[in-house]
């Protein structure tokens, strides 16, 4: 959420990442940022005017950066390129070591990138190549209020949901207040009810003098969505760092490394089943227009022939072709056929394999989710 400490965490992170020799490479997917503490390898601001976008199409902040993002998305294939290059070995450069880590700096508006189409197909994209992993940041000062907390974890189960994505809660900035209480609050339901319990008799959720702990419509709905979070809880790694002093870092890289190993375990599977079912689904249409273009061709036979013959009338001194010799062409022509049905079989798996096929499989997974 706004405020939270993203831009900080992510320099620190970024920083952690180069003082150990493993470099980053970094994406700045955030149009509206003025500065950035931290250099990006791919910055949406180069490619998207942000506040051209909005003169342009005569829109608020969250619609600007909304319609960037869509149009950077349409650049997802060039973006996949890069990553892929550099993720790999370069037998030009042996020296040049492969990256590691992709370090992804989303715009601070939730909604704005989560809930958006374009925000879903850069981070399917993403998956289908690399395993990704979702770090959702906390407030841990703002989160000491029941309310507040819930909030914060009611989002984070929405992304959670929304992204099918292995996901880490950072609570950040525990350098001000420690975050204990918060994993209390995810683990034990007995801590939380008494902490929702003395909100309610101290009357900090607005309601009547006098009311009783457990009374009130707030009390409920938090008492009731405690109970139902037990499970999203359970599918979390949890961590508390200080984006400020640098502490909890390494705790957060190990949560990294577990979820990636989780995303190849229990994630790839399903991305892989997709990515069969759309192969199989490609491979049968491009079987029927190939069968529908090779009827085509024997359909329009005679209307060929009228063309050669409008071709050799044009050349006065022409010999007609002795039967021998008109036999051969029609072996000729099968010929070709084959040879243009091998030529089309072999350009259409030429397309599938490119980086291009791997961004339209991203728009495949977020339409099946729609």
């Amino acid at each position: 959420m706004a405020g939270s400490g993203k831009t900080t965490f992510m320099q620190r992170i970024n920083a952690h990442l180069h003082g150990k020799k493993e470099p980053p490479y970094v994406i700045n997917l955030d149009p509206a940022v003025t500065h950035s503490p931290f250099q990006s390898n791919i910055d949406i601001r180069d490619s998207v005017n942000y506040k051209k976008v909005m003169e342009e199409y005569n829109l608020g902040p969250n619609g600007g950066i909304m319609t960037s993002l869509n149009l950077f998305t349409t650049k997802v294939d060039q973006v996949l390129g890069l990553l892929e290059k550099r993720a790999a070995p370069d037998p030009a450069n042996p020296a040049r070591k492969p990256i590691k880590h992709i370090l992804v700096d989303t715009p601070g508006q939730i909604e704005v990138f989560v809930w958006s189409a374009s925000g879903s197909i850069l981070l399917d994209s993403l998956a289908s190549s690399f395993p990704t992993v979702i770090a959702y940041i906390v407030d841990t000062p703002r989160t000491s209020s029941t309310s507040t907390f819930m909030s914060n974890m009611l989002y984070a189960c929405s992304i959670l949901y929304k992204t099918k994505l292995p996901m880490i809660v950072v609570f950040n900035k525990t350098d001000a207040k420690d975050a204990t209480f918060a994993k209390e609050w995810m683990t034990d339901y007995e801590a939380f009810q008494e902490a929702l319990n003395n909100d309610e008799s101290s009357n900090a959720f607005g309601g009547q003098e006098g009311e009783g702990a457990g009374s009130g419509y707030m009390g409920s709905l938090l008492n009731s969505m405690s109970l139902m979070l037990e499970e999203f809880y359970s599918h979390l790694s949890v961590v508390s760092v200080s984006a400020m002093q640098g502490t909890g870092i390494d705790d957060f890289f190990e949560a990294v490394k577990e979820k990636a190993e989780e995303f190849k375990r229990d994630y790839q599977p399903e991305l892989d089943r997709r990515r069969a079912e759309r192969e199989e689904t490609k491979k049968k249409q491009r079987e029927k227009e190939l069968d529908k273009m090779m009827k085509g061709m024997s359909m329009g036979g005679q209307d060929s022939t009228k063309m050669a013959g409008d071709i050799e009338e044009e050349d006065d001194n022409m010999e007609p072709l002795s039967p021998d010799e008109d036999s051969d062409d029609e072996i000729d022509d099968e010929l070709d056929r084959e040879g243009l049905q091998a030529r089309y079989e072999a350009a259409t798996q030429q397309q599938a394999d490119s980086t291009t096929a791997d961004a339209s499989f991203a728009k495949y997974l977020h339409s099946q989710r729609q």
